[in-house]
């Protein structure tokens, strides 16, 4: 049997801020599973702002999207024809081959979900690298500690709506996020468990941020870099600790970015900024999965996910995603 299904290509390298023509969208014939392999026909794609650095052709942690090829990243599926014993048809499965509507892969580079306990596309978000981005960082990047204030930049997407609450689970008095606009702000405090907000394009992000916490900081859990670092070393406490997570400020620059002109104060702070890849904390998965599945079940865990129906506009799901068009979790459902 012939299954023919459509993938997403990145065509153009882009400069700046991506466009919709550096993509296309391609029909193909799915190749049929050889042996120890399956073929998935994808459900939830995930589309998340570490692509971004992969459509440069320069070296970094994960190789660069090649041109005229399809795409990846995280998604789920359906097995629909199977050369694994470990891994029959009917299966549901996390693997690494998204931007396409069916993918043949080898069985061991596939992970089996449960769709009974939690949906599926949790298993690209909460229940997935997501959530354990979220969980790292506060567990062992920069450790929260009873009573702690804790700042989370980007807070309304992916990693940050699950961050905030995370901190509060780990035992911080206060958190603080920032979010684009009024009604993003607003949402942290009203759904997401966040003490009070900073919205950024108001400005003064360091004003606001010593308004929401006048004594100072003790975490700041970075996913934009820039300004909002800035401000967060200014207002971190004596032997504060910084988890690096992103710096989507600076993803669609064109040249070389400057660093915060406040890092001296790191020096008499003794501050500990680090840097971090979720895929090096993989240890930290089963914790993680077990007490999040304790909170979600508990209602203690609330999740947010933003759906773009469509592998088709898959591209513009993307494109939203770095201009802050999502609250939570960005999805392709296909």
């Amino acid at each position: 049997m012939t299954t023919t299904g459509r993938e997403v290509h990145l065509v153009a390298r882009p400069v700046g801020e991506p466009k919709p023509a550096d993509f296309s969208v391609v029909e193909r014939v799915a190749e049929q599973p050889g042996a120890g392999e399956i073929l998935v026909r994808n459900e939830w794609l995930s589309v998340d702002p570490y692509m971004r650095g992969r459509m440069n052709d320069v070296k970094s942690y994960v190789p660069p999207f090649r041109l005229g090829q399809a795409m990846d990243g995280g998604a789920v599926g359906t097995v629909i024809a199977s050369e694994s014993p470990e891994i029959p048809v009917g299966t549901s499965v996390l693997h690494g081959l998204g931007w396409r509507e069916y993918a043949t892969l080898p069985a061991a580079k596939a992970r089996v979900v449960d769709v009974d306990r939690a949906p599926a596309q949790a298993y690209l978000g909460v229940l997935g690298i997501t959530g354990l981005t979220a969980y790292a960082g506060l567990k062992e990047i920069a450790p929260v500690r009873a009573g702690d204030v804790v700042f989370v930049s980007g807070a309304a997407g992916a990693v940050g709506t699950v961050a905030g609450q995370i901190a509060r689970h780990l035992g911080a008095s206060r958190v603080i996020g920032s979010a684009g606009g009024p009604e993003k702000a607003a949402r942290l405090r009203a759904d997401f468990g966040y003490d009070a907000a900073v919205d950024y394009r108001a400005g003064d992000v360091e004003g606001q941020l010593a308004a929401a916490a006048p004594d100072g900081i003790d975490v700041y859990f970075d996913n934009v870099g820039g300004d909002h670092l800035r401000a967060a070393i200014g207002a971190l406490r004596n032997h504060g600790r910084v988890a690096l997570c992103g710096a989507i400020a600076q993803y669609n620059a064109t040249g070389p970015t400057p660093g915060p002109d406040n890092l001296a104060l790191a020096i008499g702070k003794r501050l500990t900024l680090r840097g971090f890849i979720v895929g090096d904390h993989s240890d930290l998965m089963p914790e993680y999965t077990a007490q999040a599945t304790g909170w979600l079940a508990n209602g203690e865990l609330k999740v947010e996910e933003t759906v773009v129906s469509g592998i088709e506009n898959a591209p513009d799901a993307f494109l939203g995603l770095l201009r802050g068009a999502n609250t939570g979790k960005m999805l392709v459902r296909l």
